[in-house]
């Protein structure tokens, strides 16, 4: 009985050395997380669409037709004052003025003006319509050495009727003491110079 005694001696060192030399197999390292995906990156965002430029509608056209006239016939109608007894254009302001009413006429070719003399109460009624007609033909006369025609241009006289200052001292006089502008035609649609 040596035999299987042996054997049994060595089937136990068998599988006490089998369970001893057999090693549970280590866990597989986890695996890294993998790195978090880089956002997207934000797209630019869309241009805004350009505006679709349509111009002016009609009516903002007409006023500003309408504002651009108002402008015109305003310096158009601005006063040319006179010396006592005189018809002279005086230089200065008064030239300027009356450079500025040329230029206005050359720009609008079919614009017609009246030029109304006038003066202050001194003086008869017939000796101020001929100094009222003298200041209107200085200003007419003016414009047409600026090239404007004098068809274009008419003149009146009214002497001492139509005073703008009604006082009876020298700052009401030097008031009336003048030449008015007025168009008569073609003041539609004006044009700045």
């Amino acid at each position: 009985m040596k035999i299987p005694s042996r054997l049994s001696l060595a089937a136990v060192v068998l599988v006490a050395l089998a369970a001893c030399g057999k090693k549970e197999p280590e866990p597989a390292p986890a695996p890294a997380p993998a790195p978090a995906p880089a956002p997207a990156p934000t797209p630019p965002p869309a241009p805004k669409p350009e505006p679709v430029k349509t111009g002016p509608t009609p009516e903002e056209l007409a006023a500003a037709a309408a504002r651009t006239t108002a402008e015109v016939l305003a310096e158009l109608g601005s006063v040319v004052h006179f010396d006592f007894d005189k018809s002279d254009i005086r230089p200065g302001e008064d030239t300027w003025m009356l450079d500025r009413k040329a230029a206005i006429l050359s720009a609008n070719g079919g614009l017609r003006i009246r030029v109304s003399g006038h003066c202050d109460e001194r003086g008869s009624d017939e000796y101020n319509l001929a100094l009222g007609n003298r200041r209107a033909n200085a200003v007419k006369n003016y414009l047409a050495s600026k090239g404007i025609s004098a068809d274009r241009v008419e003149i009146v006289s009214y002497g001492e009727e139509r005073p703008v200052a009604p006082g009876h001292d020298e700052d009401s006089w030097a008031q009336n003491r003048r030449a008015e502008v007025e168009a008569t035609a073609g003041a539609m649609n004006l044009r700045k110079p």
